[in-house]
């Protein structure tokens, strides 16, 4: 059985949770990192409730911040298609 693993991540308004990392995404710029993590929240359909934020260092710290811009979403969903067709 394969082993999660689990972070403690902190959010844009400063609250900490520990959550189950999924993987981390890299934007094709390389400008950009995204973590993927779940709550292990399950949907009424069965699948698994993913999340998806962009990680954004600032002041010696590392917080997540939701992504807004529709064009770097689209771009999020193209990296997560990667991975899905591997």
């Amino acid at each position: 059985m394969e082993e999660k693993e689990t972070i403690i991540i902190e959010n844009e308004n400063g609250e900490s949770f520990e959550t189950e990392l999924v993987t981390y995404l890299v934007s094709k710029d390389k400008e950009n990192v995204y973590i993927v993590y779940t709550n292990n929240e399950v949907e009424e359909n069965g699948d698994q409730v993913i999340y998806v934020s962009k990680v954004v260092a600032k002041d010696n710290t590392v917080k997540i911040e939701e992504i807004l811009d529709d064009s770097e979403w689209l771009d999020v969903q193209e990296l997560l298609k990667e991975i899905a067709n591997k």
